[in-house]
């Protein structure tokens, strides 16, 4: 008689809830038909973009790609301590990202929605909501968008009496800045510039400062609250190119979402960002989105 031994060795089974089969069988991955319905049976549409939709632009993607210039992380150059501290060297920064910004050109999704907004009927709204500050989708020729970070074509005046904003896409924005910014140089090798030639109020001639949202400051009153207002009466929210990780944008698609309206993300990820989103399409924008909207032949 033979007697046969079975070693059977534990296997790692991942358990997966009722309540996430039900999500997962709910969630839809590049339904593009059943998003398009909903679409065009929507009069409130916000849309929600992030530096993906840029990157293929050319607009570099600090924050997930080491986040650093030169040798700067560029979480500590856009603060205002570091504004104060040197404020040559985060003009020198925002001259380069300025440059490159100025240079790129809107891209098939930037497009995309810009037509998608112009082709409209009057009954309908349409919003975009933007974490971006390179002005791609008003080059593109979107007229209802919202920056939530400010904007690199815009200064602002230090002088706390002032606080004049202006308009500026000179390149140089002063001549001390000409031929400066590249992120290849290294500072020993570059002359110092004197704080009274950097750029100036055009009302008092105090010193301006790039009108950014930098770290550690916070978000103008009235765009978040008119922010709010888009994304409690939204019928659809398209979230493109963020991977929500910046507060307070983050908590908007999943407010909508909460309100039981869709939300369709695309993004690079193949896993949703939320699993109470109902679409997702993932690839590059300039990719999907146009396919989405309907104009794949831009």
């Amino acid at each position: 008689m033979y007697l046969l031994f079975l070693i059977v060795r534990p296997v790692n089974i991942k358990r997966i809830s009722l309540h996430q089969v039900l999500v997962m069988s709910k969630r839809k991955i590049n339904d593009f038909a059943g998003f398009k319905r909903l679409l065009d049976e929507a009069k409130n549409i916000v849309v929600l973009t992030g530096a993906g939709i840029s990157a293929e632009s050319g607009i570099p993607v600090f924050r997930g790609a080491g986040g650093l210039w030169r040798k700067y992380n560029v979480e500590n150059l856009a603060t205002l301590q570091a504004f104060r501290k040197n404020p040559a060297l985060v003009w020198e920064f925002y001259h380069y990202r300025r440059n490159v910004a100025f240079n790129a050109q809107p891209n098939k999704a930037h497009i995309a929605l810009a037509n998608f907004e112009n082709d409209l009927k009057n009954d309908c709204q349409f919003h975009i909501v933007t974490q971006n500050i390179d002005g791609l989708h008003q080059r593109a020729g979107s007229k209802n968008v919202i920056e939530l970070h400010g904007a690199l074509r815009q200064i602002r005046c230090t002088n706390s009496k002032c606080k004049n904003i202006e308009e500026n896409t000179n390149s140089p924005i002063c001549e001390a800045l000409r031929d400066r910014g590249d992120p290849a140089c290294k500072d020993e090798e570059i002359p110092e510039i004197d704080v009274n030639d950097l750029p100036k109020c055009s009302k008092c001639g105090k010193l301006s400062r790039p009108h950014i949202v930098w770290f550690g400051e916070h978000l103008d009153a009235k765009i978040l609250n008119r922010t709010r207002e888009l994304i409690e009466t939204c019928d659809i929210c398209l979230i493109i190119g963020t991977s929500s990780v910046v507060y307070p944008a983050a908590m908007f698609a999943p407010l909508v979402a909460e309100r039981g309206k869709p939300v369709a993300e695309f993004n690079l990820t193949e896993e949703p960002a939320n699993e109470d989103f109902k679409f997702h399409f993932p690839g590059l924008c300039g990719t999907t989105l146009p396919k989405a909207l309907g104009y794949e032949n831009i």
